[in-house]
């Protein structure tokens, strides 16, 4: 084209030369350039009367029509891709511009503005490219975020959208978004290689930590769709907007050990200056990032965190990236005849010599250089059908329908060698790519492998470093343990049982051998038998209370269960019913009035009170029973908080307690406490009722009633207690099975003891045997201790009254003496004599002298009374009245008590 110029300006000056004699004034000449290049310059030249042309000191030139891409590099922001991308896109650009065999007509112009990776600043460019001259025939942006903005906008405008560094799984809508194109691979290309790696590793539980935004949500999503398919279990999904301190201590709360995390570079050093604060590193966790953040990311000084680079080079080590290929590892000389390692060598250069590791986008950049070459290519493409149907790409307009519809048929057929490998487009518009799998070992990044998703083949270099001795588990490692009963515990509590039910059959072979003594009689022997079968009953649910999964299986727990229940049940209700039967049936006969007590005395059939306790029987039978048909005992597990041992191992100790329980525990509980806790209560109050009833029916209810105050207090205290302590197994087995043994031991100790006694001290059974053999039939044996009752008071008041006479012989004798010294010191007698002589004898009122009620009458002469009552008529007066020297003749009964 220069030459062309260059022979185009000679000819003119020729011509002008001779225009004088050859041209006529106001002739013009035209210029034309070949091909579809544009004319710089003068377009059209007039011959001046003078021979000179018109505009002669300007040069007409011929350029190609230019083509404008309108672009959005991120320069700053969450990802500030734009300051390695911008350079190798225009680099690009120079090399496509002057290729010969790629748009040789046209020229390929990047206007470019900074989006600074966020939606709301592209959304004001975005306005500024479509309603600003010229007309942009493709839009270029960086970010997900705005990828996903411009992208959907894009088609009201008839654009065509090529992405250089957008992954979001989102963009991958064909129905959102029909005319976006991407070099960079979506995000989930990512996913197969970790769920690769999970495998390889053997996890099946991880955690998630994302920013907020479309592109970690959407790459989220897809990865819980691989992972469930892979069975592996994704334990906490946690996310954050600005502020990742919460999210990161709840990964710690909830132990999460390998962590996928989904955020943009500034996010990250705030993410894992977190982690260092919560020790969530180190030889128990591994990390997983996304690996086209900057190689030196963590070290970058940020104002937003307060950590040092020492904190967070602590923080990050170890950790392992996903990263698509973006840098073809052959050498291999592509589209732009240039290998990849000299691309990276241009690259540098274009940078001045700055730090790759400093430079946001560098490792995108091979990514935005093919963008370019796509791009070109595509128009390349279409310049011969368009032209075929009389068209060119210079028409296009934001209305031309079937430029862009040539443009996208181009682009979905792309395929060619790029500097970051093969470039090909899926049905969706995104980039089909390896994964590079890298570590960061000792502050840098080390190549551990590749993955390739289409193939399903990992390529490992088995370089992979831990900070322990290899791979950390995926979780603390559990070890259930269950919580037996102390063996020390359940065998002492064993012995006192053991000794309780033999204590019961001594007492019930006692009762049974002397059931023809009266005394055993009268205390009604067969509830007593009933009593001591019902505490042996109880004391045998002892042992089953203390049996546990450390003597028995699992599948046999339940019959272990159901023995704790029947044997407890029916024993409190043949122990403590016979006992309460016979404090109902003294308070029904012998507390009623005056006028119906002697007629219930003499009515106490012995059916009654066994019928009582049957109905008591039979109510705990049947509600039992009704459990267990409806709602039956079955064993259930509790679990503890998890517990750390004491050596330095990464495991905890789930403490776990079997119990016997149902679906309605609670319910069945509450009904059985309510109908016992009645009877305990009514039990008290009867027993309370007839403490001072007497009658020789049911002798023994006074032991009774003390028995069931024992038993009472005991039951209302330990089943609240045990229901508290229920998940502590030695206290609630202690306070339930002494409970037990108490109250067996109270009763069978109150109710027999006392009779072995008085058998045993008295002889009676001896006395009762001679009794019958002589007479054919017992004596009542109520009378007979009546009859002693007598005899005892008797030599008492016998005793009392000696004591009185002397008493009474004494003060005769002071008296005596007294009225002497009186006479001495008054000689006159008219006054004293009524004073000093003796008071005439007074009757004796025979009724005071009478014994208390209960003794004979005695026959009153003086030799049945003590000598000294001979003459005590003779020392009381008959007045009503007396001086304080004298006593009252009503005194005299007073003798007797």
């Amino acid at each position: 084209s220069l030459l062309f110029l260059l022979f185009s300006c000679v000819f003119v000056f020729l011509l002008c030369i001779r225009s004088v004699q050859m041209l006529p004034v106001d002739y013009e000449i035209e210029y034309i350039c070949r091909g579809n290049r544009v004319i710089v310059g003068p377009k059209v030249r007039k011959c001046l009367p003078n021979g000179t042309w018109t505009d002669i000191a300007l040069h007409s030139r011929c350029w190609k029509k230019k083509l404008y891409i309108g672009a959005l590099f991120p320069m700053s922001g969450g990802w500030p891709g734009g300051q390695a991308c911008m350079p190798s896109a225009q680099m690009a650009l120079d090399l496509v511009n002057n290729r010969s065999d790629i748009l040789p007509d046209y020229e390929l112009e990047l206007i470019h503005y900074d989006s600074m990776c966020d939606p709301g600043e592209a959304t004001k460019l975005l306005y500024d490219l479509l309603y600003t001259e010229p007309i942009k025939i493709v839009l270029m942006p960086g970010c997900s975020g705005v990828s996903t903005l411009v992208a959907e906008a894009a088609r009201m405008w008839n654009l065509i959208v090529l992405s250089y560094g957008s992954s979001s799984p989102a963009l991958s809508n064909r129905q959102r978004f029909p005319t976006f194109f991407r070099t960079h691979p979506s995000a989930t290309l990512h996913n197969p290689t970790r769920v690769q790696l999970f495998q390889k590793w053997k996890w099946t539980r991880i955690a998630t930590i994302q920013q907020t935004t479309e592109v970690f949500t959407s790459t989220l999503d897809d990865l819980e769709e691989r992972t469930k398919e892979a069975g592996i279990e994704i334990s906490v999904r946690q996310s954050f907007l600005t502020d990742p301190a919460v999210a990161v201590k709840n990964l710690k709360r909830q132990d999460a050990r390998i962590i996928v995390g989904l955020f943009y570079e500034t996010e990250a050093r705030k993410v894992f200056c977190e982690v260092f604060k919560e020790k969530l590193y180190g030889k128990k966790y591994v990390w997983f990032l996304i690996g086209w953040y900057a190689d030196n990311w963590f070290k970058i000084k940020d104002p937003a965190i307060n950590c040092t680079v020492e904190n967070m080079t602590e923080a990050v080590e170890g950790h392992v990236t996903t990263e698509i290929v973006m840098l073809n590892p052959e050498t291999v000389r592509g589209i732009s005849n240039m290998t990849s390692q000299e691309f990276i060598s241009a690259l540098m250069s274009r940078l001045g010599g700055k730090n790759p590791e400093e430079t946001g986008g560098f490792q995108e950049a091979p990514l935005a250089y093919d963008a370019v070459w796509a791009l070109a290519l595509a128009l390349n493409k279409t310049v011969a059908p368009l032209k075929a149907r009389g068209r060119r790409l210079e028409d296009f307009n934001y209305n031309t329908h079937d430029i862009t519809a040539e443009i996208y048929r181009a682009m979905n057929t792309s395929s060619f060698e790029g500097v970051s490998g093969q470039v090909v487009f899926d049905a969706q518009g995104s980039r089909m790519a390896m994964t590079l799998i890298e570590q960061l070992q000792g502050g840098s990044y080390k190549k551990i492998g590749y993955y390739d998703s289409s193939q399903k083949n990992l390529s490992w270099f088995g370089n992979d470093v831990w900070i322990g001795a290899g791979p950390p588990a995926d979780r603390t490692v559990v070890i259930e343990e269950y919580r037996f009963l102390s063996q020390k515990l359940f065998a002492a509590v064993s012995v006192f049982a053991g000794l309780g039910i033999l204590l019961g059959i001594v007492c019930l072979t006692f009762n049974i051998y002397n059931g023809n003594v009266r005394y055993i009689q009268n205390s009604q022997p067969y509830l007593n038998n009933m009593t001591a079968v019902g505490c042996m009953m109880a004391l045998a649910a002892v042992f089953p209370l203390g049996i546990d999964g450390h003597h028995v299986h699992t599948t046999q727990f339940p019959v272990v269960c159901q023995f704790r229940l029947w044997l407890l049940g029916l024993g409190f209700s043949l122990a403590y019913g016979s006992m309460f039967t016979k404090i109902w049936w003294v308070h029904t006969l012998f507390t009623k009035k005056e006028e119906k007590k002697e007629k219930k005395k003499q009515h106490l059939e012995p059916w009654k009170l066994y019928a009582t306790v049957g109905v008591l029987l039979a109510i705990d039978f049947l509600s039992l029973m009704i459990w267990q048909i409806v709602d039956p005992l079955h064993i259930t597990v509790e679990k503890f908080t998890k517990e750390a041992p004491k050596e330095d191992l990464d495991v905890l100790i789930q403490p776990l307690l079997e119990h016997c329980s149902s679906e309605k525990m609670n319910t069945w509980l509450g009904v059985v406490y309510g109908y016992k806790g009645l009877l305990l209560l009514l039990g008290i109050f009867l027993a309370y009722e007839t403490k001072s009833v007497s009658t020789e029916k049911i002798n023994d209810h006074r032991a009774v009633g003390m028995a069931i105050y024992n038993v009472a207090v005991l039951c209302l205290i330990t089943a609240p207690v045990t229901m508290i302590l229920s998940s502590q197994q030695d206290a609630s087995f202690a306070f339930a099975s002494l409970a037990i043994v108490f109250s067996a031991y109270i009763t069978l100790v109150v109710l027999f003891v006392p009779k072995m006694r008085r058998l045993i001290t008295r002889g009676e059974w001896q006395s009762e045997q001679q009794d019958t053999l002589k007479t054919g039939s017992s004596t009542n044996n109520n009378d007979e201790e009546k009859s002693r009752q007598l005899e005892r008071e008797n030599r008492e008041l016998q005793k009392i009254i000696q004591e009185k006479e002397e008493r009474v012989s004494a003060l005769r004798n002071q008296l005596a003496e007294r009225q002497a010294l009186r006479n001495r010191r008054q000689p006159s007698t008219g006054q004293n004599q009524n004073h000093n002589a003796p008071p005439p004898s007074a009757q004796q009122d025979p009724k005071s002298l009478l014994p208390p009620p209960g003794y004979p009458n005695p026959t009153i002469d003086n030799h049945s009374r003590p000598p000294s009552f001979s003459n005590s008529s003779n020392l009381y007066p008959a007045e009503s009245k007396i001086n304080r020297n004298h006593c009252h003749n009503s005194q005299i009964p007073l003798l007797y008590k």
